[in-house]
């Protein structure tokens, strides 16, 4: 009997995380491909942000600053190839299930990670991996069962005497793997055109806003889901019925009182809702200015 019952159909397993940040970036002229930013961000804070589920990262590169705590590992020799790097990282994991991501990945969500998983779950394969708009496999965007990679990294280290400089195919082409397509999760950061185009579409109107949000908070250090809807109400509500300036100073006063109050989004609501109704209150009142009305109960009698 195990400590832990199979993930029922449909449900994603526990996950470790294997980030692979210690490529060459040729094709960047060798700058710093995981500190590049977009939309403010670290390119690798993004990937970490989208696998913060997982009960272990692990990032095989040279130590530097992220957004969480991580585990760090390097392969043998440095700058052995990413069969090498994975072989690293999975020493360190312990989960059944392990995902493993590049380091460019812009547009990647937690939600990709959970469909990769529940992939693997449902279909009974080694792994699931993403495709790109072209049909292409994207190894370094998937889930794979944890023993099947250990298994197959032995066999590939007792035929070649050790894994440097293999090429991923040589790993997965040995393992059964499912297929997700995704052609925006798995786009990812090779050229400087890509930096570009990865930048621009983060500031496409469906996008801006979400992307700003999670950029603020990833700079604050706050992980608390909010109704942003909710908070843009309360802003126009406090704009058009007290005045422009209101607007952001009343959001800020909303999260201090949320904050105040140690609560975490059901604080926020709250006080939205508080507020919203005072600054209805208010422009109920400047309405009333406007047509001369008296604009609720009669004023006392003067005696």
């Amino acid at each position: 009997m195990t400590d832990t019952a199979p993930a029922a159909p449909g449900t994603p397993a526990p996950y470790d995380a294997v980030v692979l940040a210690g490529g060459a970036a040729r094709r960047l002229g060798g700058a710093d491909k995981p500190g590049l930013r977009v939309g403010g961000r670290a390119l690798l804070d993004r990937v970490l942000g989208a696998c913060a589920g997982a009960a272990t990262t692990v990032v095989v590169a040279a130590p530097r600053p992220t957004a969480r705590p991580v585990r760090w590992a390097r392969e043998e020799p440095p700058g052995g190839g990413p069969v090498a790097a994975l072989e690293a990282g999975l020493r360190l994991t312990t989960a059944a299930h392990t995902v493993v991501l590049s380091a460019d990945l812009p547009f990647l969500q937690a939600a990709t990670l959970r469909r990769l998983l529940t992939a693997v779950q449902d279909t009974g394969a080694d792994g699931a991996l993403l495709t790109d708009g072209n049909g292409r496999d994207q190894p370094l965007v998937a889930a794979y069962r944890t023993a099947a990679l250990r298994r197959e990294l032995t066999a590939l280290a007792a035929a070649h005497d050790g894994l440097a400089g293999l090429p991923l195919r040589r790993l997965t082409g040995a393992l059964k793997l499912t297929r997700v397509p995704d052609p925006l999760a798995s786009f990812d950061c090779d050229t400087w055109d890509d930096i570009a185009d990865a930048r621009a579409r983060i500031r496409e109107h469906g996008h801006v806003l979400d992307e700003w949000i999670s950029a603020v908070k990833d700079e604050l250090g706050i992980d608390l889901d909010v109704d942003t809807g909710v908070l843009l109400d309360l802003a126009r509500d406090a704009a058009h019925g007290v005045a422009r300036p209101a607007a952001p100073l009343t959001t800020f006063l909303v999260g201090y009182a949320a904050a105040r109050a140690e609560g975490g989004p059901e604080a926020v609501a709250e006080a939205a809702r508080r507020a919203t109704a005072l600054a209805l209150r208010w422009e109920e009142e400047n309405a009333a200015g406007r047509d001369g009305s008296s604009g609720g109960a009669s004023a006392p009698d003067a005696g």
